[in-house]
């Protein structure tokens, strides 16, 4: 039996006012002595607007799940995904609230917390899917080392449980796996929850896992990688930028074009890594991702994202596939993580639509062109029909294409 104190209630109503003054609000609650787990629940009408959830403690920040849960709890050794587990410090704790959509008339709730004198048991654990054996893309494709590195096919976009996919780690490891992908990028919404889950997983499933977190805001979103601690999303951007390379991890900025999710942020400093091939680009026709990455920075890197959430819509991890020349370190999780991140930034990247589609790899001094007969090959001063399945050419500067006839763009090469 867990011994529970009195529910503590927080009422009130948020404006369409506090909604334009910024994006999070706290909500202060003391909790009392001898409380060691407490259970948020929040409630309000969804048909009439969204509310995303989090939460801070005394000590600092200990997780958001967005507008995708209405209840966690925290306790000392576990916590809902998406919150840290911990011991509840003793103090004034904050249900922070994030105003995602407020009609004019406002938007009422009420957030509940049970403090717990007796933590809570753990829900069991999903069982872990079994690992597919499946021959990776780089090796199904006889791709060649260079000089101690060598070719890995990844996602670096991706959502578990800890924000709002719905699979657990172990299941979208097992998934990237089955598509022959060398590494996957784990990156939920304005949490590093799931990064204590990485190298066990990563192990088990012969997969080099990154840890990542997508730093989510009204006015776009950018991908950190890298074992780099949380990134405060509520800080302007630019915090973001200097705040990532200050701890040795790597900004990205994600789906730039991406309908409501577009990056509209002003930055006094631009990161280089973007992701230019979104799974929401599906006319690849539309030449607007490449005319944004032209205007966006004379050096731009190339990386693709699929922004995974859950299976049935339709385009599981590696579509599209970023494909990174990175050096082999065959050390465990955390070395290979950083080799790869290493090689993006770098610039040593390409984007495919798929582990299997045609390939533009810049290697050395040449490009590798794969699965291409009849593509055209663009540059910034070529232009090429490629002729054959397996084509080297001497490699020319500056970002490059393929694309069909039609101007469908099929891969892109740093």
């Amino acid at each position: 039996m867990t011994a529970s104190g009195a529910p503590i209630r927080r009422t009130g109503r948020w404006s369409l006012d506090q909604r334009l003054e910024r994006q999070v609000h706290a909500v202060p609650v003391e909790l009392p002595a001898g409380t060691r787990a407490f259970t948020v629940e929040l409630s309000y009408d969804r048909e009439a607007g969204v509310l995303d959830l989090g939460c801070e403690g005394p000590a600092g920040y200990r997780g958001w799940s967005g507008g995708a849960r209405s209840r966690y709890t925290i306790a000392p050794d576990w916590a809902t995904p998406g919150y840290l587990p911990g011991e509840v410090e003793p103090g004034v704790w904050s249900v922070l609230l994030g105003l995602y959509r407020v009609p004019p008339a406002g938007l009422p709730y009420e957030i509940t917390v049970t403090p717990h004198g007796t933590p809570p048991p753990p829900p069991e654990p999903a069982a872990a899917p079994p690992v597919p054996d499946t021959v990776p893309a780089v090796r199904r494709r006889g791709l060649p080392a260079l000089d101690g590195l060598r070719w890995r096919a990844g996602e670096l976009h991706a959502h578990t449980v800890h924000s709002d996919g719905t699979l657990t780690v172990p299941a979208l490891a097992a998934l990237a796996r089955g598509q022959g992908l060398d590494f996957l990028a784990v990156t939920d919404h304005n949490t590093v929850s799931h990064h204590a889950e990485l190298p066990a997983v990563a192990a088990a499933a012969g997969i080099t896992l990154i840890p990542g977190q997508e730093v989510t805001t009204d006015l776009g979103h950018a991908n950190a990688f890298g074992d780099i601690g949380w990134v405060d999303f509520r800080r302007p951007a630019t915090d973001w930028v200097r705040t990532v390379a200050g701890r040795g991890g790597l900004l990205s900025v994600n789906h730039p074009l991406g309908a409501d999710c577009a990056f509209r942020h002003p930055l006094d400093e631009r990161p280089r890594v973007a992701e230019v091939w979104h799974s929401g680009w599906w006319d690849r026709t539309w030449g607007a991702p490449l005319a944004w990455a032209q205007a966006w920075h004379e050096q731009v890197v190339y990386v693709g994202g699929g922004d995974f959430h859950r299976p049935e819509d339709g385009h599981p991890p590696g579509s599209p596939c970023t494909w990174v020349l990175a050096e082999d370190t065959g050390d465990g999780n955390a070395a290979g993580a950083a080799a790869l991140v290493a090689g993006v930034r770098a610039g040593r990247t390409a984007v495919s639509a798929g582990p299997d589609g045609p390939l533009l790899l810049r290697h050395g001094d040449e490009f590798l062109v794969l699965d291409a007969d009849g593509l055209a090959l663009w540059g910034p001063e070529r232009r090429t029909v490629i002729r054959g399945d397996r084509v080297r050419l001497p490699a020319a500067p500056g970002p490059h294409r393929l694309e069909t006839t039609r101007n469908e763009v099929m891969a892109l090469c740093t």
